[in-house]
């Protein structure tokens, strides 16, 4: 009997030792441990995207595919007339031509990665990527507000205080409040994401999501994850709402300063220079506030991803538009370039 229950007790433990190498050998996706209560971890993750679309998949890959390219050239003409046209080289232009930047790096996290994933059948992402890319979206997503404000504060300088505006404005300045914008945005995206990667993740790996944004990620956490959501719906409302509120004060004086304007025209001109910044702050910040600002965040996974479709594809794509139509000095700078440019090529071809 003895004899027995040791050659039983051998034969469990080389079982137990060479199961679980024969798992991962055939299925690599196979997790490597187990957590406290049972369940498996997980080791990557599988992007649910436009999975439930398989019919729309191509028109929503060329879709988008147009809207980003008109994106990536509308940002590049931007940054490029700004550069080249000594008339634009104020601190409005040049946070502009900052914004403009940072919104095509912004598009390159998010964007590539869907396209790829609409043509491909495998929606699987590294953990490590996963969180490369969350934090990467949540720095330039942060950066976009900072800078919004700062624009808002660069309008209200120049309307309420236009004889000090080159002293409070002065290259230094701006300078450091751009250091500041990064920094900030950088100690906002690394908390968030440190906070979210911290414990492991559990059950199918399956991110309801064509991207990884944070209420979707969080939801797959192994540990309690109710105070980190609190922790970052409390610092996303110092981010979002606490930048919008800044932007709404420099933009109450800066319409008690219009109102003081005699002339009709004059007040006309000094409501044109942030009727495209108004624009697409009132676009952004009510994307962001629609799905960050809400306490069950992620509730609703095919409203988010919709929402999130408009503030990752079409409000990059707004940016250029707006600032090209309803800016008249980046218009004239515009169409001043591009006539140079084609009576050179003239010149060129048709030499005297």
């Amino acid at each position: 009997m003895a004899l027995a229950a040791d050659w039983e007790h051998r034969w469990r433990r080389t079982l137990g030792l060479v199961l679980p190498q024969w798992a991962q050998q055939w299925h690599p996706q196979a997790p490597e441990k187990q957590w406290d209560n049972g369940t498996w971890l997980v080791t990557e993750f599988v992007l649910v995207g436009f999975s439930n679309l398989p019919e729309l998949r191509p028109t929503l890959f060329t879709l988008f595919l147009l809207t980003y390219l008109v994106t990536l050239s509308g940002n590049a003409t931007i940054i490029t007339i700004i550069q080249v046209d000594r008339t634009l080289h104020t601190p409005m232009y040049r946070f502009l031509a900052v914004l403009s930047l940072s919104e095509t790096c912004y598009t390159l996290v998010t964007i590539p990665n869907m396209l790829a994933h609409l043509l491909m059948e495998s929606q699987a992402i590294s953990i490590a990527g996963c969180r490369a890319q969350m934090f990467f979206f949540l720095l330039l997503g942060c950066n976009n507000c900072f800078l919004l404000t700062l624009m808002g504060y660069d309008r209200y300088v120049a309307i309420c205080h236009p004889l000090r505006y080159s002293v409070i404005m002065r290259p230094t300045v701006c300078l450091y409040m751009g250091i500041l914008i990064f920094c900030s945005g950088f100690s906002v995206a690394l908390v968030e994401t440190c906070m979210i990667f911290s414990s492991p993740f559990c059950g199918t790996g399956h991110v309801e999501h064509f991207f990884c944004d944070i209420a979707p990620v969080l939801k797959l956490s192994c540990a309690e994850s109710t105070h980190k959501g609190l922790g970052i719906f409390f610092l996303s409302i110092l981010v979002v709402l606490f930048s919008f509120l800044l932007i709404l004060l420099s933009y109450a004086f800066i319409v008690v300063a219009i109102l003081r304007i005699p002339s009709a025209s004059g007040r006309r001109k000094a409501f044109s220079t942030c009727a495209a910044h108004l624009t697409v702050v009132i676009v952004h910040f009510g994307c962001a506030s629609i799905i960050y600002l809400r306490p069950d965040s992620g509730a609703n996974p095919s409203q988010d991803r919709l929402v999130a479709v408009f503030y990752t594809v079409v409000t990059p794509l707004l940016n250029p538009v707006v600032y090209t139509l309803r800016n008249k000095e980046v218009r004239v700078a515009l169409r001043k370039n591009l006539t140079r440019v084609a009576g050179s090529a003239c010149f060129n071809e048709f030499p005297s």
